[in-house]
Protein backbone atom coordinates (compact mmCIF):
# COMPACT_ATOMS: atom_id res chain seq x y z
CA UNK A 1 0.00 0.00 0.00
CA UNK A 2 2.78 2.37 0.84
CA UNK A 3 4.42 1.68 -2.47
CA UNK A 4 1.09 2.15 -4.25
CA UNK A 5 0.43 5.36 -2.40
CA UNK A 6 3.94 6.60 -3.18
CA UNK A 7 3.52 5.67 -6.81
CA UNK A 8 0.17 7.37 -6.89
CA UNK A 9 1.59 10.50 -5.29
CA UNK A 10 4.49 10.50 -7.73
CA UNK A 11 2.13 10.10 -10.64
CA UNK A 12 -0.06 12.94 -9.32
CA UNK A 13 2.93 15.19 -8.94
CA UNK A 14 4.13 14.38 -12.45
CA UNK A 15 0.62 15.02 -13.82
CA UNK A 16 0.44 18.32 -11.98
CA UNK A 17 3.87 19.33 -13.24
CA UNK A 18 3.02 18.24 -16.79
CA UNK A 19 -0.22 20.17 -16.62
CA UNK A 20 1.64 23.22 -15.36
CA UNK A 21 4.11 22.92 -18.23
CA UNK A 22 1.29 22.49 -20.71
CA UNK A 23 -0.40 25.61 -19.32
CA UNK A 24 2.83 27.54 -19.62
CA UNK A 25 3.38 26.19 -23.10
CA UNK A 26 -0.19 27.13 -24.04
CA UNK A 27 0.32 30.64 -22.72
CA UNK A 28 3.60 30.93 -24.64
CA UNK A 29 1.93 29.65 -27.81
CA UNK A 30 -0.98 32.06 -27.29
CA UNK A 31 1.45 34.91 -26.73
CA UNK A 32 3.43 33.96 -29.85
CA UNK A 33 0.23 33.61 -31.85
CA UNK A 34 -0.89 37.01 -30.59
CA UNK A 35 2.49 38.50 -31.49
CA UNK A 36 2.36 36.82 -34.88
CA UNK A 37 -1.17 38.12 -35.48
CA UNK A 38 -0.06 41.63 -34.51
CA UNK A 39 3.02 41.37 -36.74
CA UNK A 40 0.87 40.00 -39.53
CA UNK A 41 -1.49 42.95 -39.21
CA UNK A 42 1.42 45.37 -39.19
CA UNK A 43 2.92 43.60 -42.20
CA UNK A 44 -0.40 43.78 -44.04
CA UNK A 45 -0.57 47.49 -43.20
CA UNK A 46 2.98 48.00 -44.40
CA UNK A 47 2.24 46.03 -47.56
CA UNK A 48 -0.85 48.15 -48.15
CA UNK A 49 1.14 51.32 -47.60
CA UNK A 50 3.85 50.02 -49.88
CA UNK A 51 1.27 49.21 -52.56
CA UNK A 52 -0.20 52.69 -52.22
CA UNK A 53 3.25 54.28 -52.50
CA UNK A 54 4.04 52.05 -55.47
CA UNK A 55 0.80 53.05 -57.18
CA UNK A 56 1.59 56.74 -56.51
CA UNK A 57 5.09 56.27 -57.89
CA UNK A 58 3.69 54.50 -60.95
CA UNK A 59 1.26 57.39 -61.48
CA UNK A 60 4.10 59.90 -61.14
CA UNK A 61 6.26 57.81 -63.46
CA UNK A 62 3.48 57.79 -66.06
CA UNK A 63 3.11 61.55 -65.79
CA UNK A 64 6.88 61.95 -66.06
CA UNK A 65 6.98 59.68 -69.10
CA UNK A 66 4.23 61.79 -70.70
CA UNK A 67 6.11 65.00 -69.96
CA UNK A 68 9.36 63.44 -71.17
CA UNK A 69 7.68 62.42 -74.44
CA UNK A 70 6.31 65.95 -74.79
CA UNK A 71 9.76 67.36 -74.01
CA UNK A 72 11.33 65.11 -76.65
CA UNK A 73 8.77 66.30 -79.20
CA UNK A 74 9.48 69.94 -78.32
CA UNK A 75 13.23 69.27 -78.49
CA UNK A 76 12.89 67.76 -81.95
CA UNK A 77 10.78 70.71 -83.06
CA UNK A 78 13.32 73.19 -81.66
CA UNK A 79 16.14 71.28 -83.29
CA UNK A 80 14.36 71.38 -86.64
CA UNK A 81 13.62 75.08 -86.18
CA UNK A 82 17.25 75.75 -85.27
CA UNK A 83 18.42 73.88 -88.35
CA UNK A 84 16.01 75.90 -90.50
CA UNK A 85 17.26 79.14 -88.93
CA UNK A 86 20.88 78.06 -89.44
CA UNK A 87 20.19 77.18 -93.08
CA UNK A 88 18.39 80.50 -93.54
CA UNK A 89 21.26 82.40 -91.92
CA UNK A 90 23.79 80.55 -94.06
CA UNK A 91 21.73 81.24 -97.18
CA UNK A 92 21.46 84.94 -96.30
CA UNK A 93 25.21 85.11 -95.66
CA UNK A 94 25.94 83.43 -98.99
CA UNK A 95 23.69 85.96 -100.71
CA UNK A 96 25.67 88.79 -99.06
CA UNK A 97 28.92 87.16 -100.16
CA UNK A 98 27.64 86.80 -103.72
CA UNK A 99 26.57 90.46 -103.80
CA UNK A 100 29.96 91.58 -102.47
CA UNK A 101 31.82 89.54 -105.10
CA UNK A 102 29.55 90.91 -107.85
CA UNK A 103 30.15 94.46 -106.61
CA UNK A 104 33.91 93.91 -106.62
CA UNK A 105 33.79 92.62 -110.21
CA UNK A 106 31.73 95.60 -111.33
CA UNK A 107 34.06 98.08 -109.67
CA UNK A 108 37.06 96.50 -111.38
CA UNK A 109 35.50 96.22 -114.86
CA UNK A 110 33.52 99.46 -115.03
CA UNK A 111 35.27 101.95 -112.76
CA UNK A 112 38.65 100.34 -112.13
CA UNK A 113 38.21 101.15 -108.44
CA UNK A 114 40.64 98.77 -106.77
CA UNK A 115 40.16 99.97 -103.13
CA UNK A 116 36.39 99.43 -103.27
CA UNK A 117 36.88 95.99 -104.86
CA UNK A 118 39.37 95.03 -102.12
CA UNK A 119 36.95 96.21 -99.42
CA UNK A 120 34.10 94.19 -100.96
CA UNK A 121 36.19 91.00 -101.12
CA UNK A 122 37.38 91.48 -97.53
CA UNK A 123 33.75 91.86 -96.45
CA UNK A 124 32.83 88.63 -98.24
CA UNK A 125 35.70 86.77 -96.55
CA UNK A 126 34.70 88.05 -93.09
CA UNK A 127 31.12 86.85 -93.67
CA UNK A 128 32.38 83.38 -94.58
CA UNK A 129 34.68 83.34 -91.54
CA UNK A 130 31.68 83.85 -89.24
CA UNK A 131 29.97 80.74 -90.64
CA UNK A 132 33.14 78.61 -90.25
CA UNK A 133 32.03 75.81 -92.61
CA UNK A 134 34.53 73.37 -94.16
CA UNK A 135 32.57 73.55 -97.44
CA UNK A 136 33.50 77.24 -97.76
CA UNK A 137 37.28 76.71 -97.69
CA UNK A 138 37.71 76.60 -101.53
CA UNK A 139 35.86 79.89 -101.87
CA UNK A 140 37.91 81.49 -99.09
CA UNK A 141 41.15 80.33 -100.72
CA UNK A 142 40.06 81.85 -104.05
CA UNK A 143 39.19 85.11 -102.26
CA UNK A 144 42.60 85.16 -100.58
CA UNK A 145 44.41 84.73 -103.91
CA UNK A 146 42.37 87.48 -105.60
CA UNK A 147 42.97 89.82 -102.66
CA UNK A 148 46.70 89.15 -102.89
CA UNK A 149 46.69 90.00 -106.61
CA UNK A 150 44.72 93.21 -106.06
CA UNK A 151 46.92 94.36 -103.17
CA UNK A 152 50.01 93.83 -105.34
CA UNK A 153 48.77 96.31 -107.97
CA UNK A 154 50.32 99.80 -108.11
CA UNK A 155 48.11 102.34 -106.41
CA UNK A 156 46.24 104.72 -108.74
CA UNK A 157 44.26 107.36 -106.88
CA UNK A 158 41.47 107.76 -109.43
CA UNK A 159 39.06 109.56 -107.04
CA UNK A 160 41.86 111.90 -105.90
CA UNK A 161 42.88 112.80 -109.46
CA UNK A 162 39.23 113.30 -110.39
CA UNK A 163 38.75 115.62 -107.42
CA UNK A 164 41.80 117.69 -108.39
CA UNK A 165 40.50 117.99 -111.95
CA UNK A 166 37.19 119.18 -110.58
CA UNK A 167 38.98 121.80 -108.48
CA UNK A 168 40.90 122.98 -111.56
CA UNK A 169 37.64 123.28 -113.54
CA UNK A 170 36.03 125.40 -110.81
CA UNK A 171 39.08 127.66 -110.60
CA UNK A 172 39.34 128.49 -114.31
CA UNK A 173 36.92 131.41 -114.09
CA UNK A 174 39.20 133.13 -111.56
CA UNK A 175 42.41 132.84 -113.63
CA UNK A 176 43.60 136.14 -115.14
CA UNK A 177 44.13 136.34 -118.90
CA UNK A 178 47.38 137.71 -120.29
CA UNK A 179 47.34 141.51 -120.41
CA UNK A 180 47.73 143.05 -123.86
CA UNK A 181 47.71 146.62 -125.15
CA UNK A 182 48.46 149.56 -122.83
CA UNK A 183 48.74 148.41 -119.23
CA UNK A 184 46.25 149.82 -116.82
CA UNK A 185 47.85 152.61 -114.84
CA UNK A 186 47.42 152.64 -111.14
CA UNK A 187 45.30 155.47 -109.93
CA UNK A 188 47.15 157.31 -107.24
CA UNK A 189 45.25 159.33 -104.70
CA UNK A 190 45.12 163.02 -105.46
CA UNK A 191 47.39 165.15 -103.38
CA UNK A 192 46.82 168.73 -102.60
CA UNK A 193 48.88 170.48 -105.29
CA UNK A 194 50.52 173.73 -104.49
CA UNK A 195 49.16 176.79 -106.17
CA UNK A 196 51.08 177.42 -109.42
CA UNK A 197 50.67 180.06 -112.09
CA UNK A 198 48.24 179.35 -114.92
CA UNK A 199 50.96 179.12 -117.53
CA UNK A 200 52.83 176.37 -115.58
CA UNK A 201 49.61 174.45 -115.08
CA UNK A 202 48.73 174.67 -118.78
CA UNK A 203 52.25 173.56 -119.79
CA UNK A 204 52.04 170.53 -117.48
CA UNK A 205 48.74 169.41 -118.96
CA UNK A 206 50.09 169.71 -122.50
CA UNK A 207 53.14 167.64 -121.51
CA UNK A 208 50.95 164.87 -120.09
CA UNK A 209 48.95 164.74 -123.31
CA UNK A 210 52.13 164.52 -125.38
CA UNK A 211 53.44 161.65 -123.21
CA UNK A 212 50.21 159.76 -123.78
CA UNK A 213 50.78 159.78 -127.53
CA UNK A 214 53.98 157.73 -127.21
CA UNK A 215 54.18 154.04 -126.05
CA UNK A 216 57.38 152.08 -125.54
CA UNK A 217 57.11 148.31 -126.17
CA UNK A 218 59.69 145.51 -126.21
CA UNK A 219 59.98 143.27 -129.26
CA UNK A 220 62.67 140.89 -127.99
CA UNK A 221 60.08 138.46 -126.55
CA UNK A 222 56.96 136.71 -127.83
CA UNK A 223 53.83 138.81 -127.75
CA UNK A 224 50.92 137.43 -125.75
CA UNK A 225 48.05 136.01 -127.75
CA UNK A 226 45.36 138.60 -128.29
CA UNK A 227 41.69 137.81 -127.93
CA UNK A 228 38.76 139.62 -129.40
CA UNK A 229 36.34 141.17 -126.91
CA UNK A 230 34.04 138.49 -125.48
CA UNK A 231 36.28 135.59 -126.56
CA UNK A 232 37.63 135.10 -123.05
CA UNK A 233 34.37 133.44 -121.99
CA UNK A 234 34.58 130.86 -124.80
CA UNK A 235 38.25 130.25 -124.06
CA UNK A 236 37.48 129.42 -120.45
CA UNK A 237 34.55 127.14 -121.41
CA UNK A 238 36.67 125.27 -123.97
CA UNK A 239 39.38 124.80 -121.37
CA UNK A 240 36.78 123.37 -119.00
CA UNK A 241 35.67 120.96 -121.73
CA UNK A 242 39.26 119.80 -122.19
CA UNK A 243 39.57 119.05 -118.50
CA UNK A 244 36.19 117.29 -118.50
CA UNK A 245 37.34 115.11 -121.38
CA UNK A 246 40.48 114.30 -119.41
CA UNK A 247 38.29 113.34 -116.46
CA UNK A 248 36.17 111.01 -118.60
CA UNK A 249 39.34 109.45 -120.05
CA UNK A 250 40.56 108.96 -116.47
CA UNK A 251 37.46 106.94 -115.58
CA UNK A 252 37.71 104.86 -118.76
CA UNK A 253 41.47 104.29 -118.29
CA UNK A 254 42.26 105.92 -121.65
CA UNK A 255 45.86 106.94 -121.06
CA UNK A 256 46.45 108.61 -124.47
CA UNK A 257 43.32 110.81 -124.39
CA UNK A 258 43.93 111.70 -120.75
CA UNK A 259 47.47 112.94 -121.36
CA UNK A 260 46.62 114.65 -124.64
CA UNK A 261 43.79 116.69 -123.08
CA UNK A 262 45.99 117.71 -120.15
CA UNK A 263 48.77 118.71 -122.58
CA UNK A 264 46.41 120.95 -124.55
CA UNK A 265 45.16 122.49 -121.31
CA UNK A 266 48.75 123.27 -120.27
CA UNK A 267 49.45 124.89 -123.64
CA UNK A 268 46.37 127.08 -123.38
CA UNK A 269 47.29 128.14 -119.86
CA UNK A 270 50.77 129.13 -121.04
CA UNK A 271 49.46 130.92 -124.13
CA UNK A 272 46.38 132.79 -122.97
CA UNK A 273 46.74 133.21 -119.20
CA UNK A 274 49.11 135.19 -117.05
CA UNK A 275 51.80 132.69 -116.05
CA UNK A 276 53.17 135.12 -113.48
CA UNK A 277 49.98 134.77 -111.48
CA UNK A 278 50.24 132.35 -108.54
CA UNK A 279 46.94 130.60 -109.31
CA UNK A 280 47.92 129.96 -112.95
CA UNK A 281 51.32 128.62 -111.90
CA UNK A 282 49.66 126.32 -109.37
CA UNK A 283 47.28 124.92 -111.99
CA UNK A 284 50.14 124.33 -114.41
CA UNK A 285 52.09 122.45 -111.74
CA UNK A 286 49.07 120.30 -110.92
CA UNK A 287 48.50 119.52 -114.60
CA UNK A 288 52.15 118.48 -115.06
CA UNK A 289 51.93 116.23 -111.99
CA UNK A 290 48.71 114.59 -113.16
CA UNK A 291 50.06 114.09 -116.69
CA UNK A 292 52.91 112.00 -115.31
CA UNK A 293 50.51 109.61 -113.50
CA UNK A 294 49.95 106.14 -114.96
CA UNK A 295 46.24 105.37 -115.05
CA UNK A 296 46.15 102.41 -117.47
CA UNK A 297 46.94 99.59 -115.02
CA UNK A 298 45.94 96.09 -116.14
CA UNK A 299 43.44 94.85 -113.57
CA UNK A 300 42.95 91.16 -112.76
CA UNK A 301 39.57 89.49 -113.07
CA UNK A 302 37.71 87.54 -110.39
CA UNK A 303 37.09 84.42 -112.46
CA UNK A 304 38.56 82.08 -109.86
CA UNK A 305 36.43 83.44 -107.04
CA UNK A 306 33.30 83.44 -109.17
CA UNK A 307 33.95 79.84 -110.25
CA UNK A 308 34.39 78.77 -106.61
CA UNK A 309 31.13 80.52 -105.71
CA UNK A 310 29.25 78.76 -108.53
CA UNK A 311 30.69 75.42 -107.45
CA UNK A 312 29.54 76.03 -103.87
CA UNK A 313 26.06 76.96 -105.08
CA UNK A 314 25.78 73.82 -107.20
CA UNK A 315 26.88 71.66 -104.28
CA UNK A 316 24.18 73.17 -102.05
CA UNK A 317 21.49 72.76 -104.68
CA UNK A 318 22.22 69.03 -105.01
CA UNK A 319 21.61 68.44 -101.31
Amino acid sequence: MAVAVAALALAGWQWFETRQKLADLQQEVSRQLSDFDTGNKEERGAQKQTREQLEALQAKLGAFEGRFTEFQAQTEALKALNQDIARGREEATLLEVEQAITLAGQQLQLAGNVPVAVLALQTADSRLARLDRPAHLPLRKALARDLERLNALPFVDIPGVSLRLEQLIHGIDKLPLTAYGRPVEKVEPLKSAPVVPWWQRTGGEVWQELKGLVRIQRFDREDPALLAPGQGYFLRENLKLRLLNARLALFSRDQWTYRNELKVAQEWLSKYFDTNDKAVATEQAMLRQMSAAEINVELPNLNETQAALRSLRQGRDKR
